[in-house]
Parts: C-alpha cells; sequence; structure tokens
C-alpha cells in the first residue's frame, strides 16, 4: 500500500447514526447532570437521583451520565450493582421485604418466604405481572425481638406466620383502588 493510499485510509471516518448516545438525553437527566458538572465523585449522588426521578436506573440515562461525569460506563454500573440501594428494573407499587437474619431464619421465615412467592407467583426481586408487588428479601431488619418478621411498604409485621404474611398482603391488595373493567 503506498503513503498516500494508507493516508486515505486512516482519514476515513465512520459515521455512526445509532449508537448509545444517540439522540438528546431525557430532560430529567439534563437537569440531573447540570448540578454535578465537572464532579467526577457525585456518581452516587447522579445514581440516586436518576433512581428517584425513574423509580429505578435505566440504562440510557446511566449512559449519559458516564459521559456528562467523564467516566467509564463501567464504573457507573460497578458503583450501582455494588450497592443494594440501586435497582435496574422498575419495582412495584408495594415493596415486600423478609427478614433472612438468624433470629427470623430460625423461627420460620424460609417458609414465609415460600408462601409469599408461591402466592404471589413470582420469586425473589421479582414484580408481580399486575404491578402491585416487588418481593424482597433483605440480611436483616433489626427487628429480631419480633422474629419472622416482613414489612410491606413502611408497615412492619412481626411474629408472622405464612397464613399471617399472606394475610398482610391481601389486605394491601383490598385497599387498591379498582380499575373500571
Amino acid at each position: 500500500m503506498t503513503q498516500q493510499a494508507a493516508g486515505e485510509h486512516r482519514s476515513k471516518k465512520h459515521a455512526y447514526t445509532v449508537g448509545p448516545l444517540a439522540g438528546a438525553p431525557p430532560p430529567e437527566v439534563v437537569e440531573i447532570l447540570a448540578r454535578h458538572v465537572g464532579k467526577r465523585d457525585s456518581l452516587i449522588s447522579v445514581l440516586q437521583e436518576i433512581q428517584a426521578k425513574f423509580g429505578y436506573l435505566p440504562e440510557r440515562p446511566l449512559r449519559y451520565a458516564a459521559h456528562g461525569l467523564g467516566i467509564p460506563l463501567s464504573r457507573v454500573y460497578g458503583v450501582a450493582t455494588f450497592y443494594n440501594q440501586f435497582r435496574f428494573a422498575a419495582s412495584g407499587k408495594h415493596i415486600i421485604r423478609t427478614c433472612r437474619g438468624t433470629a427470623c431464619h430460625v423461627s420460620g421465615s424460609p417458609d414465609i418466604l415460600a408462601a409469599l412467592k408461591a402466592h404471589l407467583g413470582v420469586g425473589e426481586d421479582q414484580t408481580t405481572s399486575d404491578g402491585l408487588f416487588t418481593l424482597q428479601t433483605v440480611a436483616c431488619m433489626g427487628c429480631c425481638s419480633l422474629a419472622p418478621v416482613i414489612t410491606v411498604d413502611d408497615d412492619t409485621f412481626g411474629r408472622i406466620t405464612p397464613q399471617s404474611a399472606i394475610e398482610a398482603i391481601e389486605k394491601v391488595r383490598g385497599e387498591e383502588p379498582r380499575v373500571p373493567a
């Protein structure tokens, strides 16, 4: 290959019309990033704000966050997966948490979790098809004297049984507004 031919080859540029950052970022993300311009150490704050806005961490806003903060996308995902406060899928309207701590475990929390899974038809960290409930487990809720424990949103249910856990869930379901058919 001649020098001219080689130079021509190197000078060609590829125009990508579709890519991870094709198009303008969502206005919500622009607003969030504007508060953190030039602050590479604000990643956790940015992730918290994105999750507060969307309810979880969607891929596209994360790509814009990485670009806007000038950090690799792998670092964004590394931080987001390290902390259990961050979610990559939308949660249900109501969050059910079952304790897996030692006191709860020996008091029957595995049976409660199994009953909730069967009743709701979901696994851990999954949301019911109607979007009403997300089932999660936590290492400890700090309510050992009430073991076993579950929470539904901000309500704590102690000394619960598989049947009373299902009853608590159904009470919440019954309080939901009815959608006309």
